[in-house]
């Protein structure tokens, strides 16, 4: 059976300590390929704030909403960006779409967690300082996000 198109709406989840190291995973399909937690809504009515979470959960194995990771440690940063979509990722589309809108979070983890992958999405894992974590991504929005991580946090704790 093949799988419906996806809905060319996704979150990006900063995963982070409050030392800003940040956690980024390997992509399976593409070795090298190292980025943040990213997925796309499973239905256009899912709130954003349920597929980051769910996303979260899906890739590294934490439990939002848990007694290590509370509900209001994953931040809705109410920032979107558009890009155009990898070509070698299309065809997971309906046909003619091209383009994505990224919505931006953060979560705060109380320090650096072990998580649990999923095997065919992420191979590896790293907790890196949030420049070195950003350098290590593939994808500009992804860089740009983890390099904007302390600005967005200080705006938040004004």
């Amino acid at each position: 059976m093949q799988k419906p198109p996806k809905i060319p709406e996704s979150v990006l989840v900063v995963i982070h300590t409050p030392e800003l190291d940040v956690l980024i995973i390997e992509r399976a399909d593409h070795k090298g390929f190292w980025q943040s937690v990213t997925g796309s809504k499973d239905r256009i009515d899912e709130p954003l704030i349920e597929t980051a979470a769910r996303e979260v959960g899906e890739e590294t194995g934490i439990v939002i909403g848990s007694t290590l990771v509370p509900e209001n440690a994953l931040l809705d940063w109410h920032h979107c960006i558009q890009y155009e979509i990898y070509p070698q990722w299309r065809h997971r589309y309906a046909e003619g779409i091209t383009r994505n809108t990224e919505h931006q979070f953060s979560l705060l983890v109380p320090h650096c967690l072990e998580v649990t992958l999923a095997p065919r999405e992420h191979t590896a894992h790293l907790w890196l300082p949030f420049r070195e974590a950003a350098d290590r991504c593939f994808s500009w929005s992804n860089r740009e996000a983890i390099l904007q991580l302390p600005e967005r946090l200080a705006a938040h704790n004004r």
